[in-house]
């Protein structure tokens, strides 16, 4: 049996060979894309449009992984700070800044951090890793997830910007 591959790790064209190499027609993989980033999708059964056989399918070849909220903060304004753990175990932040027009999310880049600035915390912790592009997405569908934002491209979206203020520096990670 293959490994299960991260659908939040795979661009479109990825995706796309990877149906298409398992005898799956070519919009199977354009069907599963818009529900991971249009209305993100956490399990396969939630596919209404598509038959158990191609959702058995995809649940046999991918995993739909998000980080897992290991604490949530909330203060009296309504900024929320997770802390997120990743599959391996190492854990970084991930803060949501609601405004009364807009609402911001600081994704983090790394774990720990190699700079030393004064002003932040992180710059006190060595650097473990570099986040994937499979961990950085999945913070902004989890907080997608809790702030009750999908499907997205609603007009009144909680979610409006995103940063990448969070742990490390994200010019170190490309």
């Amino acid at each position: 049996m293959q490994m299960r591959r991260s659908v939040l790790e795979m661009s479109q064209s990825e995706l796309e060979e990877a149906v298409t190499g398992a005898g799956l027609p070519r919009f199977r993989a354009r069907q599963l894309w818009r529900w991971v980033w249009r209305h993100g999708l956490t399990s396969f059964d939630e596919m209404s449009d598509l038959g158990k056989p191609v959702r058995a399918a995809f649940a046999e070849m991918f995993l739909l992984d998000r980080p897992a909220v290991t604490q949530r903060l909330k203060s009296s304004d309504g900024t929320i700070k997770w802390l997120l753990r990743f599959a391996d175990g190492n854990e970084a932040e991930t803060v949501y800044i609601p405004d009364k027009d807009r609402g911001t999310l600081c994704i983090s880049s790394q774990v720990g951090c190699t700079l030393t600035c004064s002003f932040c915390h992180t710059g006190t912790q060595k650097l473990v890793r570099n986040l994937t592009a499979g961990e950085i997405c999945g913070q902004v569908l989890l907080a997608m997830d809790e702030l009750g934002d999908w499907p997205a491209g609603k007009p009144e979206r909680r979610l409006t910007n995103i940063v990448l203020m969070g742990m490390g520096e994200p010019l170190y990670n490309y």
